[in-house]
């Protein structure tokens, strides 16, 4: 399957006079509140009298214009504008407020160097970079829930080129594969995830995936299986392979139905084997997954009745 890739969307264009402007009482809620809501916005609050001011403000306007719009500053002069810095209780100066969401989310006071600056934007927008990953892997979990392949991967891809260990992408990107049956595909990207990071929930439940289709491939022809089963339904090797090539097939519900015949007949056969590939199709499946939700009921069910 041929998953394209594309990338996530970047703040809307910015004409270079929105980039940096000076706001007033009045303005502030439209230059600073409402604007925030799409961009993070730097608020340098100043006097004419502060030296300080008078250094940092060139700085900090080379710092955003670097930027290219990713980011604005807003200047209040607050000799003239004292109401917003007297609510923020801006107490000396300058001081420089960042607004994201509408509200006040981080900030300094006094002269700050070029790095210290650009470290302090780059920050801000990390959390937003982290913020927008974590929206665009939502949507390509719902994409692929929904059964859009081509879309789930897409994003999960989108995601991996702005941080090429994100395990979640990577995660989702074998899910991908595996659901379009490329198993080696699906092992190969796994197999990025470091080794630190696969023992998390979406990374288990890929591996248990795997695990599942490698067995499923050794479990041989249904027709056949079903014939065993007719002839001796005590065979419970039998109706665990004919439980894993069901399931191979997406009937999942047939999947769950004989391997809970073979826990009610002999739950202690080989060790528990019909329980514990139970375990291991929920974990292959994922615990929202409806038949994983049934079959855990109907399992438990049968533990303690």
């Amino acid at each position: 399957m041929n998953f394209g890739t594309r990338s996530p969307a970047g703040p809307p264009p910015t004409a270079a006079a929105d980039i940096i402007k000076d706001t007033t009482t009045a303005t502030f809620a439209k230059d600073v509140i409402e604007t925030s809501r799409q961009v993070p916005v730097l608020v340098d609050f100043w006097a004419a009298w502060c030296e300080p001011c008078k250094q940092l403000t060139p700085i900090i306007e080379k710092v955003v214009r670097s930027y290219g719009g990713k980011v604005r500053l807003v200047k209040m002069n607050v000799d003239q504008h004292p109401t917003i810095p007297g609510q923020l209780r801006v107490q000396s100066l300058p001081t420089v407020y960042a607004f994201r969401d509408g509200r006040p989310l981080d900030g300094f006071a006094g002269l700050q160097s070029e790095s210290q600056i650009k470290a302090f934007v780059d920050r801000l927008l990390g959390d937003d970079a982290a913020a927008d990953l974590g929206e665009a892997i939502k949507a390509g979990e719902q994409a692929l829930d929904a059964g859009d392949l081509q879309d789930a991967a897409e994003v999960f891809a989108a995601v991996l080129q702005e941080d090429r260990q994100n395990v979640a992408a990577l995660a989702g990107l074998a899910r991908c594969y595996l659901k379009s049956g490329d198993v080696a595909r699906a092992e190969q990207t796994i197999a990025l995830v470091p080794p630190d990071k696969r023992e998390t929930p979406a990374v288990a439940s890929v591996l248990a995936a795997l695990a599942l289709a490698r067995k499923a491939g050794q479990s041989g022809d249904t027709a056949a299986l079903e014939a065993k089963l007719a002839a001796n339904s005590a065979d419970h090797q039998s109706r665990i392979d004919l439980a894993l090539a069901l399931a191979a097939r997406g009937d999942k519900a047939g999947a769950v139905a004989h391997l809970l015949e073979a826990f009610k007949r002999d739950r202690n056969w080989n060790e528990q084997a019909a329980r514990k590939q139970l375990v291991e199709l929920f974990d292959a499946w994922g615990p929202k997954d409806p038949a994983t939700i049934d079959g855990r009921k109907r399992l438990s069910s049968l533990l303690f009745a």
